[in-house]
């Protein structure tokens, strides 16, 4: 069995909002064991509509769509299902009483437009929406199966996952699952990592590997389809495996799991304490790591040393250094780490200074150069990295590599 996804909307092809219904939607329907072949966004507009919906039908089991259930004459989705389907609109007694009572709980006016989420077609089966206002719609069509969902990511998530997916599960012929497990690697280019998982790449379904390239980081994401989820999960752990043995310390972690997360665990496992002295991450660095919870147990305090004032006046970095290497060196680096260890008395000390860009850059240190310093009771160590990307992307990969060289130094 296999579904396709029409998002509906303007809006999305103009790209004024970012559709995210499309990831979760096919993140569930593979989680209950149903293949998704085909995505497609259209506008408010009932001619394509109807293309839209009798293409989908022509090639999937299930179409799922989202948006265009709303009270105003631009939502067309409902008119347009009665129309492909040959029923008429009725106005439904009680999903009228329940939109109603959604602005009763409000305490706000019934408004009249709100009438037009009450007709839907004869026959169809309606959904509760517990966030707002406009129903699910679940009409079963010529052995395939309609279903039409509200736009906003919090209306549809909860309603898809609490009456959807129990639904469609009971449709299934075949009691097939599909399951992931996303694999995370740090401190390698994605053709180092390409290069040495080429034969998974190759493999073929049910069980296979892809490989995607994210800012600082390579995720390779095994998938298995199976009759059970025990099967599918001894064929991942299988690639899991291999995986993990090329790569060794270079994996962080996996599906949901964090860079910062896995360093906290570290320094919680080890009862170490941290601080951070950052120049152009601008305090990046120590906003990832106090977005774990539990982060107090290590992370003591950070300055973020902007000028070459707080540098030396906070930090005791000499006047002599700036002078002579420059902000963006190994020797002030170094020593703005020996400073954030000596003023926080910690077991572990991090820098980072660099030229985020656009501006800044010199002949012979260009936008994108980053030093990043780390210093224990034992350890000094300088790395030094180039970054491409704008501003933006050359702050967070140097956070990336600050926390990488924590993860792997402790």
């Amino acid at each position: 069995m296999n579904a396709e996804i029409i998002c509906i909307g303007t809006e999305l092809l103009l790209g004024h909002i970012v559709n995210t219904n499309t990831s979760f939607l096919s993140q569930k329907l593979a989680e209950a064991g149903i293949d998704v072949y085909h995505h497609i966004a259209v506008g408010d507009n009932h001619a394509r509509l109807i293309a839209a919906f009798r293409q989908a039908l022509s090639r999937a089991d299930i179409v799922i769509t989202s948006g265009g259930l709303g009270p105003t004459v631009d939502d067309i989705t409902i008119e347009t299902l009665a129309s492909l389907i040959g029923r008429k609109l009725i106005l439904n007694k009680m999903l009228l009483k329940d939109v109603k009572e959604y602005f009763i709980s409000k305490k706000i006016k019934f408004p009249k437009e709100s009438i037009r989420q009450a007709y839907i077609p004869e026959g169809v089966k309606w959904v509760h929406n517990n966030v707002g206002t406009a129903p699910g719609i679940i009409a079963e069509y010529a052995d395939k199966v309609i279903i039409c969902l509200p736009g906003p990511p919090r209306e549809i998530e909860p309603m898809f996952v609490k009456e959807l997916v129990p639904y469609l599960k009971k449709r299934l012929a075949a009691n097939w699952v599909i399951k992931s497990r996303t694999i995370k690697i740090a401190g390698s280019a994605e053709s180092q990592v390409d290069g040495k998982v080429r034969d998974l790449l190759n493999l073929k379904p049910p069980t296979t590997v892809g490989i995607y390239a994210k800012l600082g980081q390579v995720d390779l994401k095994i998938m298995s389809k199976a009759r059970s989820d025990r099967k599918a999960n001894i064929a991942i752990s299988k690639i899991e495996r291999k995986i993990r043995a090329r790569f060794k310390d270079h994996i962080f972690g996996c599906d949901d799991e964090t860079l910062e997360g896995a360093v906290g665990e570290i320094l919680t496992a080890k009862k170490k304490t941290i601080a951070f002295a950052e120049s152009c991450t601008g305090g990046l660095v120590s906003n990832r790591i106090t977005n774990v919870g539990g982060s107090s147990r290590y992370f003591k305090m950070a300055v973020v040393a902007y000028s070459n004032t707080i540098k030396e006046n906070i930090l005791g970095v000499s006047w002599a250094l700036l002078t002579k290497y420059g902000a963006v060196s190994r020797q002030v680096a170094l020593e703005m780490a020996k400073g954030i260890k000596f003023l926080a008395c910690v077991d572990i000390a991090v820098s980072v200074t660099g030229i985020a860009g656009p501006t800044g850059a010199t002949k012979y240190k260009p936008v994108g150069l980053v030093y990043v310093a780390l210093v224990t009771g034992k350890k000094q160590i300088v790395k030094e990295f180039r970054f491409k990307g704008s501003r933006e992307e050359v702050k967070f990969q140097a956070s990336q590599v600050a926390l990488d060289l924590i993860r792997r130094n402790i």
